[in-house]
């Protein structure tokens, strides 16, 4: 690499960009000098976007087009210059000649436009000696002054934490980061012609409510002045949505903004999206039914197949997926054999043994749990449904008839990752409250201070009667991160939540 291609420093940028950014101020102070607003145009007739400028060549070609978008190259020859200008669908080359804009026109483009403004081209269509489909300007006007210069070109924008902060930036430089998110919208899409397609019904529900909930994950807390009351941003839809099912709706769904003030990491932002769903007179099997054709039919139609590629690891996410009871895969994988714990002591003997640390009053249902979580889940790498959880951890699942220590719950994973969760819902309203009621036990023991209460409206709702219910509850982020082959959540998250910079 010679010198003058080494990346410059930290501050040698700085100074770069400060220095640009005057030299832009400047310009903008003498435009508006000479009575030229960069900022006044209302609108601009775009009749004709670049990929069909391009598509279309046969047909444009000779044939006046109106095409905008952000200058992204300035070739200047004289009296001709070449120029590409970006819009939503990509690149344009634009041909600017002094003859066919006029001198005071051209003038301007040498000395006025910059790199990022955005602009408005009226020209007719060509092919170039080198066969590049273009448009020839007959008038070129700027439409908005860019006033910060974009990062240097050569070396592009590829700091992480930059890209996260100016996403606006990222998309502009890096435009193909783009197909994460247009795949993103594709996907919901898919989702919910699924979802609609099968007679269900989409709803929403408070984000705001009225209690903290025994639940496990921890809710941000506000103030409704109004009402002088504490109110919480929802850690789930499932309490509000099984509602509806007792109100007779039978299939719902809502694709719902969850916030959980909890850690960060490649797979959890305190922000993301979920998608429940909700249907009467079904179980946690009929859910299983319904994951597979849905990731199916998402993957087929918006990656052309069920097989896909994650992070080096081919994923089938066709046809039948194994299945393993919590049971079967802890001793497949960790060697423990459920049965053989004759009681709560037999199995903590059987953690230590393993070297996995279980509390004193782990039950045989919490040690089975901490074992399928050290020994399990890392070897799941197809796509795989593990079913039966104990009860410990299911609070809003029905038990299993003949196993009462155990539930119809499932979650499935992939690439050693969970990506959803389900249950035949609990609608004993008497089983519920018990369980509520430790759930908010064990809350308060583990955050003392924290204002957990049990949730008499739901309990009320089940008493009127719900019906058997399948649920099914699934990550949308963690559905884009392997649709679009993505390392870490941020990468789908147009805007992540950052540590604001001092």
């Amino acid at each position: 690499m010679q010198e003058n291609d080494m990346p410059l420093s930290e501050e040698e940028e700085k100074e770069r960009l400060a220095e640009q950014a005057q030299i832009r101020r400047d310009k903008l102070a003498a435009l508006s000098a000479e009575g030229k607003n960069p900022f006044v145009k209302v609108k601009f007739p775009v009749a004709h976007s670049s990929l069909a400028v391009k598509s279309n060549f046969e047909e444009l070609e000779g044939k006046e087009v109106l095409v905008a978008g952000r200058l992204m190259s300035k070739r200047v020859m004289g009296k001709a210059s070449f120029s590409h200008i970006q819009d939503r669908e990509g690149l344009l080359q634009i041909y600017v000649r002094r003859d066919d804009v006029g001198d005071d026109c051209y003038a301007s483009f040498k000395k006025d436009f910059d790199l990022g403004d955005i602009v408005g081209v009226t020209g007719y269509v060509f092919k170039t000696q080198t066969g590049e489909i273009s448009v020839h300007c007959t008038k070129i006007e700027m439409l908005t002054k860019c006033l910060l210069p974009l990062p240097e070109k050569q070396h592009g924008l590829t700091n992480p934490d930059i890209r996260y902060r100016r996403r606006e930036l990222d998309l502009i430089v890096n435009p193909e980061v783009k197909s994460a998110f247009v795949k993103r919208s594709q996907i919901l899409r898919e989702i919910r012609a699924f979802l609609d397609g099968r007679g269900y019904l989409e709803v929403d529900t408070p984000v705001l409510t009225p209690i903290e909930i025994g639940a496990a994950a921890r809710p941000f807390k506000t103030r409704h002045n109004a009402l002088d009351m504490d109110m919480y941003l929802r850690i789930e839809t499932e309490l509000y949505l099984k509602r509806l099912i007792v109100g007779g709706l039978e299939r719902v769904y809502e694709v719902g903004r969850i916030f959980r003030n909890e850690g960060m990491d490649a797979f959890h932002n305190p922000e993301f999206t979920t998608v429940e769903v909700y249907e009467a007179y079904s179980d946690y099997f009929d859910m299983m039914e319904l994951v597979e054709a849905l990731y199916k039919q998402v993957a087929l139609n918006v990656c052309g197949s069920t097989k896909i590629t994650y992070q080096g690891v081919e994923i089938e996410l066709g046809g039948k997926w194994e299945r393993m009871t919590m049971k079967e895969a802890v001793k497949k994988f960790g060697g423990a054999d459920y049965a053989s714990w004759a009681d709560d002591a037999a199995a903590r003997a059987e953690a230590k043994r393993l070297g996995v640390a279980v509390e004193d009053t782990a039950t045989r249902g919490h040690v089975l749990i901490a074992l399928f979580e050290a020994f399990c889940e890392e070897k799941l790498i197809q796509p795989t449904f593990i079913y039966d959880y104990p009860v410990e951890n299911s609070p809003l699942a029905k038990r299993k008839e003949d196993e009462p220590l155990f539930t119809q719950r499932f979650e499935y994973f992939i690439c050693a990752h969970e990506f959803g969760n389900a249950f035949s819902e609990l609608n004993d309203p008497i089983d519920q409250k018990q369980r509520f009621i430790k759930q908010v036990e064990e809350k308060r023991r583990q955050e003392p201070g924290c204002n957990a209460q049990v949730d008499e409206d739901f309990v009320t709702a089940l008493e009127y009667g719900l019906p058997p219910t399948g649920g099914l509850g699934f990550g949308v982020d963690r559905l884009v991160m392997l649709l679009t082959d993505s390392p870490s959540v941020r990468d789908v998250l147009l805007f992540p939540t950052m540590k604001p910079k001092k």
